[in-house]
């Protein structure tokens, strides 16, 4: 794989930021890492609230993961705005589902269509990639999560009362608001517009345990397409460490949903 670090100007953000990026490696005519150029399949990895985008390259093995696989992985910076519109800073939402694709897909060689674009995220990572996948549906063909906050509700007693109000606002608010999941998956199960392929993984003895079971119960309710598994872990790297290399194997599966 090549690695790149890249710092650029992001319109929507306003600011200089950056990511890091795993390009598969292909040289015609030579002993081949991967058996064709491009455009390759993209995976979107999210990082969490106490880390940064390098944690991915850091905490995992996910260059060894990659290792001969046709599949891109673009690590952004997402800071501490929940991959949220924040009601008082930047728009991360925006961020990631419109501008960070179409930037990459005109840096790098890159598939620009929905099947072939994927978002996955850990703990507030895992909250931001499942939004991004039931609120752009037209954007991503699969979204996953690692022991994600999928109950934002439930997480708030996790955050710094300041920072909760700076990201999404009145809490009081949130519930059946769009950045609550479990409206949103009932919206979108409402719409004719296609769901994206979703993915659940959670350890039993993580603190968010709990909130995937009652959200992996209300996505089936919806008789929406998820995958759900959980193991021994609480929230810690070393679990999903382990869990990466399963996502990425459920990653490259040929898509149920077109």
């Amino acid at each position: 794989m090549a690695w790149l670090h890249v710092h650029y100007h992001s319109e929507v953000l306003e600011m200089p930021t950056a990511m890091e990026v795993l390009l598969p490696e292909f040289i015609a005519g030579k002993d081949r890492r991967v058996d064709t150029p491009g455009p390759y399949p993209t995976l979107y990895l999210l990082h969490g609230m106490g880390d940064d985008h390098t944690a991915w390259m850091r905490r995992t093995s996910i260059e060894r993961y990659l290792e001969r696989l046709p599949l891109a992985v673009v690590m952004p910076a997402g800071q501490l705005g929940w991959y949220t519109d924040m009601a008082c800073g930047k728009r991360y939402f925006t961020f990631i589902t419109e501008e960070l694709p179409r930037i990459c897909e005109r840096m790098f060689p890159l598939s620009p269509t929905r099947r072939d674009r994927f978002i996955a995220g850990i703990s507030m990572g895992g909250y931001g990639a499942i939004k991004a996948g039931l609120r752009a549906p037209d954007v991503f063909g699969k979204a996953a999560s690692l022991s994600g906050a999928v109950d934002i509700q439930n997480t708030l007693s996790r955050l710094d009362p300041q920072l909760a109000q700076d990201v999404f606002g009145n809490t009081n608010e949130i519930k059946g608001s769009r950045n609550d999941l479990f409206t949103v998956a009932k919206d979108l199960a409402n719409a004719s517009t296609s769901c994206p392929e979703l993915y659940l993984w959670c350890g039993t003895d993580d603190y968010f345990y709990p909130d995937n079971l009652r959200f992996k119960s209300h996505l089936a309710q919806l008789n929406l397409p998820f995958t759900y598994e959980e193991g021994p872990g609480d929230h810690q790297w070393e679990h999903w460490d382990r869990q990466l290399k399963r996502l990425i194997e459920w990653i490259m599966l040929p898509s149920k949903t077109g």
